[in-house]
């Protein structure tokens, strides 16, 4: 059967399961919009490709299936790399389909001409272009394929779109086939576990599930395992489980890194121990003497590149878990550790006041007795995100959405994704206003596509983090940090949705139960105090 590329690219990602991708539009891949026209995939219009680029990555977080973007040339394709940038780090499927110049214009640069191996080749896995339309079921098989093996990532395929828009006559492929490496002997794991006087196990990572969370929560409670996540992966196990000793995050409690640091042993479940887990590799020294390691990870490439592990296994964390769970063990059990572990997480969310009259760790104590377990919550970087990490637990695989990357202005597509793919269940999203204002245009995405997230904004009338950090080196010299702000509210009403601003603590429950009962995109503006600057420190108290 003969077709144009866009539909035999059409044609292949329904083969490959996709239901729903996000675009921007662009001249440059007419035919293949013309190929989604006919199809049942749904093709969520955004307007700027960074936000689609962080909606298709969170989609994948929160499907388990690829993510799939398509945006234009040029411009569409440099915008698209802070999103694509979020999923490389987070270990996040995705496939990104870029406009590309026609093929007899390459190498004058012609209009928006960029080489797209260049420029993505140190930030994808894989970064190819179709020159042959015959040949597009094999490169998206094995694009589909590439995004989902080993350490999951983004790979980005170039359209040419003369290429797109010509015939040929060419055999579908078959869905793509992920290896999945079978879990070895764990009996030297256990062997060594037996002989440790202070594990700890720190889950993070990639491929992890809801039944995972169940049997790492099982395991590690039956042998009095202490357990940390890695920086924003804290709905891997219920965080009201005895056995949850808090995250491994910036700004850590200091009891956990001084847990970390005193461990004689660490199972690493999926993590790579990167910077934010290892306290900027000062608590964990990969160049010095470290604790013993069992590392698992699914990419051997990930086995042995920055430490040097004991016993390397190349496997799914939650395979691994799930072999653990089913074993009966005698293991000397260690739940007196297990017990103090947990004890200083409790304790690290007795709430600490900030000054002003509404107040982010109330706001989170809020949240986190009333919101249900099933409730998705997203963000993406600054201070205020820190209150949420501390003071929020989550209960449930699934339920949180947020960049280990560290990048601005994801919470809020973030959260138009996971509400369109759940849209019966609640999805709040939490924003500085600077973090807000990244991606506050994908405003009108919502509405077009009716999804209804809750934004939280907290708006202090600053970049806060880097304030502090500047209070820090630079006291008294305040330079390129204060923000004027719009009003929030008014701005959601606007678009279309609904907004309530917030002067004082006992107005937030009340906007925050209109907010969920509305039915639109609905944005709760906080006026916070502009002395507050994070969980543990006020300006007036640096500067002082």
């Amino acid at each position: 059967m003969t077709r144009h590329g866009g539909q035999i690219l059409a044609d292949q990602l329904r083969i490959q399961g996709v239901e729903r991708v996000f675009s921007v539009p662009g001249e440059s891949f007419l035919a293949a919009l013309d190929g989604l026209h006919g199809s049942s995939i749904q093709n969520v219009v955004c307007r700027q490709e960074g936000g689609a680029a962080m909606m298709a990555e969170a989609h994948a977080k929160l499907t388990g299936k690829p993510g799939v973007l398509f945006v234009t040339r040029g411009p569409g394709a440099t915008n698209a790399s802070a999103g694509l940038h979020v999923a490389r780090q987070d270990s996040t499927a995705l496939v990104a389909f870029v406009g590309q110049i026609a093929r007899a214009h390459r190498d004058r640069e012609a209009f928006q001409e960029v080489d797209y191996r260049a420029l993505f080749g140190p930030l994808v896995k894989w970064v190819a272009e179709v020159d042959q339309t015959e040949r597009l079921p094999e490169y998206i098989a094995r694009a589909f394929a590439t995004a989902q093996s080993g350490r999951p990532g983004p790979v980005v395929l170039a359209l040419p779109e003369d290429m797109l828009s010509d015939l040929a006559d060419v055999p579908d492929r078959p869905a793509a086939i992920v290896p999945r490496p079978a879990v070895p002997d764990l009996g030297p794991v256990i062997d060594r576990l037996r002989a440790a006087r202070a594990p700890l196990v720190v889950v993070g990572g990639p491929g992890w599930s809801m039944q995972a969370a169940r049997d790492l929560q099982a395991w590690a409670e039956r042998h009095g395992l202490p357990v940390a996540a890695t920086f924003r992966r804290q709905d891997y196990i219920d965080n009201r489980s005895p056995a949850y000793a808090g995250d491994l995050n910036v700004g850590p409690n200091p009891k956990l890194m001084a847990r970390l640091a005193n461990a004689d042993l660490i199972l690493a479940l999926g993590t790579r121990l990167g910077d934010i887990a290892t306290g900027g590799y000062t608590v964990l020294d990969p160049a010095r003497d470290a604790p013993a390691l069992i590392h698992v990870h699914p990419d051997a490439g990930e086995l042995g590149r920055v430490w040097s592990p004991e016993i390397a296994m190349q496997a799914r964390a939650a395979d691994v878990v799930a072999a653990l769970a089913a074993r009966n063990d005698n293991l000397p059990g260690w739940q007196t550790q297990q017990a103090e572990a947990h004890a200083d997480y409790a304790a690290w969310r007795s709430p600490r006041e900030t000054p002003g009259a509404v107040k982010l760790e109330q706001v989170m104590a809020h949240l986190d007795a009333h919101l249900p377990d099933d409730a998705i919550l997203t963000n993406g970087a600054g201070n205020y995100a820190a209150f949420l990490h501390r003071y929020y637990r989550w209960t449930q695989f699934g339920t949180q959405l947020a960049p280990t990357s560290g990048s601005m202005g994801y919470g809020f597509p973030a959260a138009i994704a996971a509400s369109i793919a759940a849209p019966d269940r609640p999805v709040i999203c939490l924003a500085g206003d600077g973090c807000f204002q990244m991606t506050c245009n994908e405003a009108s995405t919502a509405i077009q596509h009716g999804a209804k997230p809750v934004v939280i904004v907290a708006d202090n009338g600053r970049y806060g983090t880097i304030r502090m950090h500047q209070e820090k080196h630079y006291p008294g010299r305040v330079s390129g940090t204060d923000l004027a702000n719009p009003d929030f509210a008014a701005l959601a009403r606007a678009y279309g949705g609904q907004g309530w601003t917030v002067m004082v603590q006992d107005d937030f429950a009340p906007a925050l139960d209109a907010a969920l009962a509305c039915g639109t995109l609905a944005v709760i503006h906080l006026k916070l105090d502009p002395d507050m600057l994070s969980t543990g420190a006020s300006l007036s108290g640096m500067s002082g």
